[in-house]
């Protein structure tokens, strides 16, 4: 599920696997890896999400596919003020006449 979702596969033999698990667990979408990370805690006693800290500055950052995206502004007018600021370096043309 986590592959699906993000991309990356885990195997059981990695470093800081239950970290890594709740730290996917807590990004998903999925109810069912979040039922399966559930189920998890409970039946491994040493698995204690007090001892599994995320850092809050990584999850507020966007992410696709388990990677960090970088912040645009949504803004169509910032969008467009970058679009006057950069000139056309090259002609267009369509249809034999030059466009913008």
């Amino acid at each position: 599920m986590i592959h699906a979702e993000f991309g990356v596969k885990l195997h059981l033999t990695e470093e800081h696997l239950e970290q890594r698990l709740a730290d996917y667990a807590s990004k998903t979408r999925s109810n069912q890896l979040i039922r399966t990370w559930e189920t998890l805690k409970e039946r491994v006693p040493h698995l204690d999400i007090a001892d599994l800290e995320t850092d809050k500055t990584e999850d507020a950052k966007r992410t696709y596919r388990g990677q960090a995206i970088a912040e645009e502004s949504d803004d169509k007018n910032s969008h467009q003020e970058r679009e006057k600021a950069r000139p056309r370096r090259t002609k267009v043309i369509y249809r034999g006449q030059v466009v913008g």
